[in-house]
């Protein structure tokens, strides 16, 4: 698509995105000076105002979801992976939740809680304001963010009242500045007083602007590759080098897998008991996929 072709069809963008809001998609790269992270103080606080971006050329939607794991096991290691089930395919710690889940004991329950599946949704977006790192001003990354933000996306496309308007955070001309409001509420990352301003142009409609930033957005098919995803084998290897029973990997017998969200399996974003004992601002997020706790949980699997 090109610049033009967006400008022209941004009047059906908002009703094309809520309907794929519910499909599935995505990936991710630790350490990737393209993606932007929110910085909080001590006391687990901070702001910042960024705004989203449109889908680039080529591309449907302007943002890519997937889904991984990110959990402790018995024998004192991580496993930080991205799920298979992110590009439709079965996954060995799904399929185990499943099992664990379906013994219908509670202790079972609580390991699979534990082990669930976190949703992570990436987009481009351009850095407004950010007083902790002023650099980033005025530049465009790939942001990643879970499911609180997602659903006050949502919410501004598709408002409850007669007199609020559709918006579409993703628009250059009738989209809005986002305050990203981040507090440490009971030991968890807290995004509730994150909120959208109202409706403005960017940068005025200078479209010259607005093209040299619509060229600069970064691809989010990669997201969505299998390349860049482990392969069933290599993942149950690992899962059962980090819960201790890699002596009966050859024995494990994959099951359909339950989604997560069904009543017979905890609810995906549900957060779970905080287990882990590392500092809250690196272990706990009230938004279920948060770049830096996975940043923190990565460098331990690897170490």
């Amino acid at each position: 698509m090109s610049f033009e072709q967006l400008k022209q069809n941004r009047d059906n963008a908002i009703s094309k995105l809520v309907a794929a809001s519910t499909s599935n998609n995505e990936k991710k790269s630790y350490g990737d000076d393209r993606v932007w992270k929110p910085t909080v103080d001590k006391a687990g606080n901070g702001y910042a105002v960024i705004r989203f971006l449109p889908a680039g050329g080529g591309e449907d939607l302007p943002w890519v979801r997937y889904w991984d794991h990110g959990f402790k096991g018995s024998t004192g290691r991580w496993y930080i992976e991205r799920s298979l089930t992110s590009i439709g395919q079965n996954d060995p710690v799904s399929e185990l939740n499943s099992q664990l889940w379906n013994t219908g004991r509670d202790e079972d329950k609580e390991t699979a809680r534990q082990r669930k599946r976190r949703l992570h949704h990436v987009s481009n977006i351009l850095v407004i304001s950010d007083s902790a790192n002023p650099e980033n001003e005025g530049k465009v990354f790939l942001y990643e963010y879970g499911k609180k933000i997602m659903d006050k996306i949502m919410d501004v496309m598709q408002p409850q009242f007669a007199d609020e308007t559709p918006i579409n955070p993703f628009d250059f001309w009738n989209g809005a500045n986002f305050k990203l409001k981040i507090r440490n509420v009971e030991g968890y990352r807290n995004y509730d007083k994150s909120e959208f301003d109202a409706s403005t142009k960017l940068y005025d409609g200078d479209e010259t602007r607005l093209e040299e930033i619509y060229n600069n957005l970064y691809k989010l098919d990669e997201f969505t590759d299998p390349e860049y995803y482990k392969s069933y084998a290599e993942l149950q290897k690992k899962l059962y080098e980090v819960i201790g029973e890699a002596d009966v990997a050859n024995t494990f017998s994959p099951v359909q897998t339950v989604e997560m969200n069904t009543t017979k399996e905890p609810i995906v974003d549900a957060p779970a008991p905080q287990t882990v004992t590392e500092p809250v601002s690196s272990t706990s997020d009230g938004d279920t996929g948060d770049e830096d706790s996975l940043s923190y949980f990565a460098r331990l699997a690897n170490s």
